[in-house]
């Protein structure tokens, strides 16, 4: 007979505690632990061996091919690592209106064109609601089927009755299960219809797509325990007044995680952007005090970005250090290299930069670029090399180290149609310099005199 025990839990974490606290002593959050029953089940001390389990050599292991759907969209194709694994689960997070329904929406009909039937479960809206959206996007599919279910148990009959090549749950959030007491949305409800929707999977090799909610601080909401049980975890990024929006991986088993798909939103959906580069640079202002043009690796892709920088004279004691797409960190540690090696006092001017498209830059890919954006700004002078792209990584004392892929962006600038590139002397051997203009730098001082006029 099972036992039925009241405990605490955090629904941040999922840490259990017999009685109330304040303050979850795994994650440190702040009144997170809520009230839930949990049941025991009184099974026999020792278990029954499975004389079926036998350890095998990896050796004598049969390396199986993975077999994917194309989900007619190659920018999801690229973040999942080639197309949808069968038997996967992939979660997708991002802010409420960033689109996650509309591209769950597009991949569907292309998957219901291709391979069948597709079941879009949706516990948020009405089917009447997803209609209005489809008629919005030019949903036609025959084989797409809508389902309004919270129930987990009933979304369970009908994936057995239907057979359907692809499943989609929007949102995990809103689902439960009769057997657990809690709410939709707690630890164990999530926990537990997550494990359900695993089994389902990986036994009927059917791919499924998992929407979660995220909180203010754009983390994904609920247990930590939801994002190690699925396979790949995707990220769907961009500011609610712009119209680019970025997908990346922040979880993959079945391919890479520093590859990024590039959507721009639009009256009928989204649409895929295969050139990025010119997307960002499309209003670019070139030559212009504290903007610069940078190069970044996003996976295999290269991507130019135009970053700007603005430092302003404050009577503030505090000076402000704004950045929007680059780690506040990582400008921090470019300002006291600035300060240390070329004399600039930045202790009283307030510092802003940005990313100009929403990207998040990663690495260290951009640091050349943001030192002389800052230099630019805080100088007031303009760049004297006419259509420039900066790459490099400034170290600590003050040199301008090698980057990976630099042949590349300078290819993708040679694309582009810019005339100069500003590169570390380390990558001379890697890079054609038939293609544009090469200037060749080995430290910040260096990269100074050659880009500024001497006035």
């Amino acid at each position: 007979m099972a036992k039925v025990k009241t405990v605490y839990v955090c629904q941040q974490c999922g840490y259990e505690s017999p009685k109330w606290l304040g303050k979850c002593p795994d994650c440190s959050a702040w009144n997170s632990m809520i009230e839930e029953q949990k049941q025991e089940k009184v099974q026999p001390r020792y278990a029954a061996l499975d004389t079926r389990s036998v350890p095998k050599s990896i050796v004598h292991i049969k390396s199986g091919n993975i077999e994917r759907f194309d989900t007619g969209i190659e920018e999801l194709n690229r973040v999942l690592g080639g197309g949808l694994v069968k038997g996967s689960l992939t979660l997708i997070s991002g802010d409420p209106g960033i689109g996650k329904s509309t591209l769950l929406l597009q991949t569907s009909n292309n998957i219901a064109k291709r391979y069948g039937k597709v079941l879009y479960v949706s516990g948020e809206e009405s089917e009447e609601q997803i209609k209005i959206r489809g008629d919005r996007l030019n949903i036609v599919s025959e084989n797409l089927y809508i389902l309004s279910e919270t129930n987990l148990e009933l979304i369970h009959q009908h994936i057995d009755e239907m057979k359907p090549a692809f499943v989609i749950i929007d949102s995990i959030q809103t689902l439960y299960k009769d057997s657990i007491s809690s709410a939709p949305g707690s630890v164990s409800q999530v926990r537990e219809c997550s494990n359900h929707m695993m089994r389902l999977a990986k036994t009927n090799d059917i791919p499924f797509f998992i929407v979660a909610h995220v909180t203010k601080q754009g983390e994904l909401a609920g247990p930590r325990v939801l994002e190690h049980m699925v396979d790949t975890v995707l990220s769907f990024e961009g500011e609610r007044t712009e119209d680019i929006r970025v997908l990346r991986a922040v979880k993959n088993r079945f391919g890479t995680t520093s590859e990024i798909g590039v959507f721009e939103m639009k009256d009928v959906g989204l649409m895929e952007i295969s050139d990025p580069s010119r997307l960002f640079l499309e209003d670019a202002s070139f030559n212009a005090e504290g903007s610069v043009i940078i190069g970044v690796m996003e996976g295999t892709r290269p991507i130019l970005v135009e970053i700007q920088a603005l430092v302003t004279e404050t009577k503030t004691a505090n000076p402000r250090r704004t950045s929007v797409g680059i780690e506040t960190s990582r400008l921090n540690l470019i300002l006291a290299v600035l300060e240390k090696k070329l004399r600039i006092p930045f202790y009283n001017f307030d510092v802003y930069v940005n990313v100009v498209g929403g990207l998040n830059i990663d690495g260290t890919y951009a640091d050349l670029g943001l030192a002389l954006a800052l230099l630019s700004s805080i100088r007031g002078k303009e760049f004297k090399l006419e259509k420039m792209m900066v790459v490099g990584e400034v170290g600590l004392t003050g040199e301008v180290r090698p980057i990976g892929a630099c042949d590349r962006l300078v290819k993708e600038a040679y694309k582009l149609g810019f005339k100069n590139v500003v590169i570390p002397e380390k990558n001379k051997a890697s890079v054609d310099p038939k293609l544009v203009n090469t200037i060749l730098v080995s430290s910040l001082k260096e990269v100074s005199y050659k880009v500024f006029d001497a006035s």
